[in-house]
């Protein structure tokens, strides 16, 4: 089973809509964790009622920083903000294949209630889009940089969505 790390900034809302998302439609082929380079450390509301809507587990999810997997072996970094992309990640993440798939962040969407949730919504869905194309992926069979080449092309695909 792979370590998928997703990576934001904050690790409160994208990231964890996309470990979430792994988690649930990977059924096991990959194992995902969410981290951020200063993480808030909550999880935001909305995130996790997005969850709920959409019938995913909301429970066992933090906002921690990513020095807490230097231990973990970690298999494919996925950045989803756009101020993670341009940070140096951790030494420990040196071998470790890499992609963006940046994302407006949530969190920052003013308006009513309904405006929000359509915010949370469309990153929750955009994410799930994301992640399908990576599962029908041969990953497990692919070289490392044919594998990143790939992912990028995932998120580039999508970029300004």
């Amino acid at each position: 089973m792979l370590n998928i790390l997703i990576l934001c900034t904050g690790n409160s809302c994208r990231s964890v809509l996309g470990e979430a998302l792994i988690n649930h439609l990977a059924k096991g082929r990959f194992q995902a964790f969410s981290a951020g380079s200063r993480p808030v450390g909550k999880v935001n509301d909305n995130a996790l009622a997005t969850l709920a809507r959409n019938g995913l587990p909301t429970h066992g999810f933090s906002s921690q920083s990513w020095d807490e997997f230097a231990d973990q072996g970690i298999d494919i970094a996925i950045t989803v903000c756009d101020q993670a992309a341009g940070e140096v990640c951790p030494v420990y993440l040196n071998s470790t294949v890499r992609a963006h798939w940046g994302l407006p962040d949530p969190a920052h969407i003013t308006g009513t209630e309904a405006e929000i949730e359509a915010a949370f919504q469309a990153t929750y869905n955009a994410l799930h889009e994301r992640i399908t194309k990576m599962l029908a992926l041969p990953v497990e069979s692919m070289a490392n940089a044919e594998l990143a080449q790939a992912l990028n092309a995932i998120g580039a695909e999508h970029a300004g969505h």
